[in-house]
């Protein structure tokens, strides 16, 4: 696999190169969950050994951040809250429902935000993880600026433990709705459950009213 590697020096060499893993990196995650897909099997699908591939990447796990850096800089590029405000508490079930929905549109995006703390963030180095966190600051506070501009009367602070808190919302309910076969058929068997995307917008439509009730 490595015979005829050769190494790229110029910076326009080395972001090819990264271009190329990270696409092959998102073939593979829209064919399998992110627990399936090894290092090897990721190198061999770019062509390159695993050491090369390292070259380039801290670990598989680095590989997957960035993965989910670029896939939620892409979900906010075309999050929207459009129509005026209606009755008591419309404007907060829209924009819950509104996040809820694009999110359960963006298979990948959810998932890799349920994997990021537990599985993602435990095998990357200090300076790969202050350039994501710095990232991940960033489109937080992204988030919390379009919620705002949708309802004035939060605080920016407010905003930001909206924002916050969708990540964690996501990361329990993306999981929870996605069992394994043996657990989807015995809560099936006790009535079943909801979904992930009612999940998500019961959640946030009750974080986001009670933020605006309680005037942070």
């Amino acid at each position: 696999m490595s015979a005829g590697f050769q190494r790229a020096r110029r910076p326009e060499q080395i972001e090819a190169r990264r271009t190329a893993i990270l696409a092959a990196a998102r073939e593979l995650l829209a064919q399998r969950p992110v627990a399936e897909v090894s290092l090897r099997e990721l190198a061999c699908h770019v062509g390159l050994a695993k050491s090369n591939v390292l070259r380039y990447f801290d670990s598989r796990e680095a590989i997957f951040l960035e993965v989910l850096d670029s896939s939620w800089t892409a979900w906010l590029d075309d999050l929207t809250f459009g129509q005026p405000p209606g009755p008591p508490f419309a404007r907060e079930e829209r924009i819950a429902g509104t996040i809820a929905a694009t999110l359960a549109g963006r298979r990948l995006l959810c998932e890799l935000i349920s994997a990021m703390a537990p599985v993602l963030e435990r095998n990357i180095s200090v300076d790969f993880a202050r350039g994501f966190k710095h990232r991940a600051a960033a489109n937080l506070e992204r988030l919390a600026s379009l919620v705002r501009a949708a309802v004035p009367d939060l605080s920016a602070e407010a905003a930001r433990v909206f924002a916050r808190s969708v990540v964690v919302v996501v990361s329990g309910a993306w999981p929870y709705a996605n069992p394994t076969e043996a657990v989807a058929l015995a809560t099936a068997e006790t009535g079943g459950a909801p979904g992930f995307e009612a999940v998500v917008a019961e959640n946030l439509t009750n974080l986001l009213a009670g933020l605006v009730a309680r005037g942070r």
